[in-house]
């Protein structure tokens, strides 16, 4: 290896692991990630591997692993209307949500729980994108921004209520904290 400082994106050929792209750069090593094995290696800068496609290191930030896969999934989540599985709560599964009038006279409504849940993850999946939107404006002031981001928050924390219905609470709603 040449004492050249090699950049991220930067192609080498491992002679054991074969071919890689250098995704994070350290002060000895250098952090590639190898096809072959889905995973990210440490490999020291002193090792001798081929140089593919260079990317010149110097005067580049530096950009780490996580802050790729987190620029990833923003942009999936922003550009993808995927939807992920959330799981209703197990004593929910087959239930019915009966909203019935305080007038005798007037006819109740029965929803399936899954139906009525299902609502509940589009509303939440709809205001993270609605977040999402407001934090890539490019026309809103910062100021405006967070102005907006606050009402969002009170939305999230009005519907904390219907967290319950949610199996694992991290797929939930959080408003704003007390601390």
């Amino acid at each position: 290896m040449s004492d050249e400082q090699l950049g991220i994106g930067t192609r080498i050929k491992h002679p054991i692991l074969g071919k890689g792209v250098v995704v994070e750069t350290g002060t000895d090593t250098y952090s590639i990630y190898f096809n072959s094995a889905k995973e990210v290696k440490g490999i020291s800068k002193d090792f001798e591997f081929e140089v593919m496609d260079a990317t010149e290191g110097g005067g580049m930030e530096v950009v780490s692993l996580a802050d790729v896969e987190m620029m990833i999934n923003k942009v999936l989540d922003q550009r993808a209307d995927i939807q992920t599985f959330v799981p209703l709560g197990n004593k929910w599964e087959k239930g019915i949500l009966i909203l019935k009038p305080s007038d005798e006279s007037l006819k109740s409504k029965e929803i399936p729980m899954e139906t009525f849940f299902h609502k509940i993850v589009m509303v939440r999946d709809r205001l993270r994108v609605m977040e999402q939107n407001i934090n890539s404006h490019k026309v809103l002031s910062d100021e405006e921004k967070v102005h907006l981001q606050q009402y969002i928050t009170r939305i999230y924390g009005s519907l904390t209520t219907f967290n319950v219905l949610f199996k694992e609470s991290h797929h939930g709603f959080r408003g704003e904290s007390s601390s």
